[in-house]
């Protein structure tokens, strides 16, 4: 599995690290000790990030999820 955001060249560099950080679960406190930076400098980042209109896709190898094992037991 990789992670790919599109419209990251859009991001500043301090924007990319926040949403890549955000975007595999951080929460902006944790984001922000990680960082040093405050909580609400996370927040703004975040939110200029979304404003520049990036997108996150997942993308899976293989069957990870096991979706495709049902279809192989159905007669």
């Amino acid at each position: 599995m990789h992670v790919e955001i599109r419209g990251a060249e859009r991001l500043s560099f301090r924007e990319r690290q926040v949403v890549v950080l955000k975007e595999t679960g951080g929460a902006n406190e944790e984001i922000a000790q990680r960082l040093g930076l405050s909580a609400s400098t996370v927040a703004t980042l975040l939110n200029r990030a979304r404003a520049k209109g990036y997108q996150v896709v997942i993308v899976l190898d293989g069957d990870p999820l096991g979706l495709n094992a049902a279809e192989a037991d159905e007669p």
